[in-house]
C-alpha cells in the first residue's frame, strides 16, 4: 500500500504532498477535556439524585441496575465441588490446592488455608491484583498466611484469565486488555465474571465445616480491592470488608490508566464508586489507602471524595460508624503495616475481640507447590477466556440463526442501543484552513465544540456526489491509489480524521495507553460514560452528512479501513450511502483465537453485538452496495472462499428473516 503522509490537511492528486498547515485544530486535547467534564458532571448528578433521605428505596434498584450491566451471574443451588490436587501441611495451618466450580461446568483455581484447631473459624475471601503468579504471588500469600495464622479460615483464588486460568497452562498473561474486554461483545464483563466467581467462593465457604457462615469477610488489594468492593455491595454474606489501594472515584477512571476489570459498562451514567460502597450498609467496611499512590484513580483525595457521600448513605440505614478508612504512608500494594491492621480489624469485627496482634512471621512458598495443576494437567474444565468466547459466541449465533424472524425497527433501535449516548453531533459551522493544490483544509465544528478535520478535493465538473475516506490510523494512511481512483470518477473527495484518529487523536490518551492496544483508554472511558468509539464515528459520519446534505449533495460511497469499516456499515444501515468498500474489515465478532488477539484495537468491541447479531446481521440491514476488501477474522486471519460462502448464507438468512430482498456480497482480495 502506497500511503499519504498527511500532518494536518492535505494531499495531492496523484503524487504531491501537500505541506503542514498549523492551527488546523486546537491543541488542545478536546476529547480528554469533553469526556472528563461529563464524568465530573455524571459524579455531581449522581451526588444530586442519590440523597440519603431517598437511599433506602433507591439502593435495590442501584443493585439490579449493577447486576444488569456487570452481566454477574448467581448459582445458590449448583454445587461447589471442590477437588483437591494437594494438601500442603504446616505447623499450625493445611494449605489445600483445590478448584471447585465457579459456574456450570466451570472451574476456578484457588487455595484453602485451614487453621489448625477446633473451628467453626471465621473465613476471608482474599482477590488479588495485577501481581505476576496471580493468588500465588508472595503478596497475597503474605495476606493469607497473616490470616490463617491468626486463626482465620482463607480462600484465595485465581481471578477470570489469571493465575492458573490463562490462555495457555503454565504461561502468564494479561487478563485485560482486548483479551478481557472480548467478554463484552458475547454480552458479559470481566468484572462481572469475577463478580460470579466471587460470589461462588463464599458460597464455598459456607459449605466448609470449618467456617462460621456468619463471619465471613472479604479483602484484596489494587484490582483484587475493587473486586473485594463489588463483592460486599452484592452479597450481604460478606460481613466485614477492606478494599485495600483501590477506592477513588468512577470520574477519576475516566481517561486514566484502569483494567477493563474495573468496568461497568454505563457505570457513570447511574451511579458512583460512593453508591457502591454505600450498599455494603449497614455491614463493615474499611478502605486502606496510600499516600505514595501513583495512581490517579487511587489517590487519597479522590477516595475522600467518595467516602464523604458513603459516609452520608451508611448514616441513612444507621450504621455511619461502620465505615472508616485509614492512611498509610507506602505506596501501591499490601505492606507488612496494612496486614497488621487488617488482623486487627477483623479480629474487633468478625471475632469481637480487641487483641493488638503482632506481624505475623510470613514464609512464602514456590508458587509452583501451590498449583492446582502441573504445567500440562490442567484440567479443561478450568475455562478461559479464549475458550469461554468461543464457545458463547457459537451458541450465540445458533440460537440467532434459528430464530424465526425479526423485526427491522427493533433490531435497528437495540443497534443505536448498543452503540451508546448520542448527543447529537450536527455540523454547527465550517471553519475554512486555506487551500493548497487544489485540496481545501476544513473542520467541521460540532455543537458540542468538536473539530471534525477533513481534506476535500472538488471535482472538475459539478456534482452532487460525495465519496468519503476513513481510516482508524487517520487520513494519513488513507491509500493513494484509492483516492486517484475517486478523483478521476468526477466526485467531491473527503478525507476525514474521524474521533480519536488522525489530527483528532488524543495525545492524552495516547500517553496512558503506553504498551498496550490503541484505544485501550478512549473505549473504556467512553463505556463507563455509556458510549463506544464505535458510537463516536457513527456521530462524526452523520456531522459530515449533515454538511453534505447543507450542500445539496449525498454521499455516494464511503471507503472504509479496518475498525472503522464497522462503523461504516452500522452508519449505513440508517442513511442513504450507494457503496461501501471495507477494507480488512471483521466479517465476525466471533472469537477465532488467542494469537493475534491484538489485531484490531480496543474501538471495535460492542458490548452484547454478538446477542443481538453479527457482522452479517449488519450487512443485511444496509442499504448499500457492500463490497469486502481482505475481511478477516477477529484475530486477523483472511477469510477464505468456504467462509466467504457461509458468510452469505447467514447475510441471506438474516434478510429472510428480517423479510428483505436478498443482499448480494461483492469480495476482493
Amino acid at each position: 500500500m502506497i500511503c499519504m503522509m498527511i500532518s494536518c490537511f492535505a494531499v495531492e492528486e496523484p503524487n504531491r504532498l501537500p505541506k503542514v498547515l498549523s492551527g488546523a485544530v486546537p491543541k488542545k486535547d478536546f476529547i480528554a477535556a469533553h469526556y472528563r467534564g461529563l464524568a465530573a458532571a455524571a459524579f455531581e448528578d449522581w451526588q444530586r439524585t442519590y440523597r440519603p433521605v431517598d437511599w433506602q428505596e433507591q439502593r435495590e434498584r442501584l443493585k439490579q441496575l449493577i447486576i444488569d450491566k456487570s452481566g454477574m451471574k448467581l448459582y445458590p443451588e449448583l454445587p461447589v465441588d471442590v477437588r483437591v490436587t494437594r494438601t500442603i501441611r504446616q505447623k499450625d495451618y493445611v494449605i489445600k490446592n483445590i478448584y471447585f466450580q465457579s459456574r456450570p461446568g466451570i472451574y476456578a483455581t484457588a487455595n484453602l488455608y485451614l487453621p489448625v484447631g477446633e473451628g467453626p473459624f471465621p473465613a476471608v475471601v482474599v482477590t488479588h491484583g495485577h501481581w505476576p503468579d496471580a493468588r500465588r504471588s508472595e503478596i497475597f500469600q503474605s495476606v493469607a498466611q497473616s490470616l490463617v495464622q491468626a486463626g482465620y479460615v482463607a480462600l484465595t483464588l485465581d481471578a477470570w484469565g489469571a493465575g492458573e486460568r490463562c490462555s495457555e497452562a503454565g504461561i502468564q498473561e494479561y487478563h485485560g486488555a482486548n483479551l478481557g474486554a472480548s467478554l463484552l461483545n458475547v454480552g458479559e464483563t470481566l468484572l462481572g465474571v469475577q463478580l460470579t466467581d466471587n460470589i461462588r467462593a463464599v458460597d464455598l465457604l459456607s459449605t466448609l465445616p470449618e467456617v462460621d457462615v456468619n463471619r465471613i469477610g472479604a479483602t484484596g488489594a489494587s484490582g483484587g480491592g475493587n473486586q473485594v468492593m463489588w463483592l460486599a455491595a452484592l452479597d450481604e454474606r460478606i460481613k466485614a470488608a477492606i478494599p485495600v489501594v483501590s477506592v477513588g472515584t468512577f470520574q477519576s477512571y475516566v481517561m486514566n490508566s484502569n483494567c477493563v476489570c474495573e468496568l461497568l459498562p454505563e457505570g457513570l451514567t447511574f451511579t458512583e464508586e460512593s453508591g457502591v460502597l454505600g450498599l455494603v450498609a449497614p455491614r463493615a467496611l474499611n478502605i486502606f489507602n496510600a499516600t505514595k499512590d501513583t495512581n490517579p484513580a487511587f489517590l487519597p483525595s479522590e477516595m475522600l471524595r467518595t467516602f464523604d457521600h458513603a459516609k452520608q448513605l451508611f448514616a441513612a440505614v444507621n450504621s455511619e460508624e461502620k465505615l472508616n478508612y485509614v492512611l498509610f504512608d507506602t505506596g501501591h500494594g499490601y505492606w507488612p503495616e496494612m496486614r497488621l491492621a487488617m488482623l486487627n480489624w477483623f479480629d474487633r469485627e468478625l471475632k469481637g475481640t480487641e487483641e493488638q496482634r503482632q506481624e505475623m512471621k510470613i514464609e512464602p512458598m514456590d508458587a509452583t507447590d501451590l498449583a492446582t495443576f502441573g504445567a500440562k494437567d490442567r484440567d479443561n474444565n478450568v475455562m478461559t477466556t479464549a475458550s469461554f468466547c468461543r464457545e458463547r459466541g457459537e451458541a450465540l449465533k445458533d440460537s440467532l440463526l434459528t430464530s424465526a424472524s425479526f423485526s427491522v425497527q427493533d433490531k435497528e433501535n437495540q443497534l443505536l442501543a448498543i452503540l451508546g449516548k448520542n448527543e447529537g453531533s450536527l455540523a454547527n459551522e465550517i471553519l475554512a484552513f486555506g487551500e493548497e493544490d487544489g485540496w481545501w483544509k476544513r473542520a467541521l465544528l460540532t455543537q458540542q465544540k468538536q473539530h471534525i478535520p477533513f481534506l476535500w478535493k472538488r471535482p472538475k465538473e459539478t456534482s452532487q456526489l460525495y465519496r468519503i475516506f476513513i481510516h482508524t490510523n487517520g487520513k494519513d494512511s488513507i491509500a493513494l491509489e484509492a483516492v486517484r481512483k475517486a478523483i478521476d470518477n468526477g466526485e467531491h473527495v473527503i478525507l476525514m480524521d474521524v474521533w480519536g484518529t488522525g489530527e483528532q487523536y488524543s495525545f492524552e490518551a495516547k500517553k496512558i495507553d503506553g504498551q498496550l492496544p490503541p484505544f485501550h483508554t478512549l473505549s473504556r472511558s467512553a463505556l463507563w460514560l455509556g458510549r463506544t468509539v464505535m458510537g463516536e464515528w457513527v456521530r462524526d459520519l452523520e456531522a459530515m452528512m449533515s454538511w453534505i446534505y447543507q450542500k445539496g449533495g449525498k454521499i455516494s460511497a464511503i471507503e472504509a479501513h479496518r475498525e472503522t469499516a464497522i462503523a461504516a456499515l452500522i452508519f449505513s444501515i440508517k442513511h442513504p450511502v450507494g457503496s461501501l468498500a471495507l477494507y480488512h474489515c471483521p466479517y465476525s465478532y466471533q472469537f477465532d483465537g488467542r494469537t493475534g488477539i491484538d489485531f484490531y484495537n480496543m474501538a471495535v468491541h460492542l458490548p452484547g453485538i454478538l446477542k443481538w447479531g453479527n457482522v452479517s446481521l449488519m450487512t443485511a440491514l444496509s442499504t448499500a452496495k457492500v463490497h469486502f476488501l481482505n475481511a478477516r477474522s477477529m484475530s486477523g486471519s483472511v477469510l477464505g472462499n468456504s467462509g466467504k460462502r457461509e458468510f452469505e448464507k447467514e447475510v441471506a438468512s438474516y434478510c429472510q428473516k428480517l423479510n428483505k430482498e436478498i443482499q448480494r456480497i461483492y469480495w476482493t482480495e
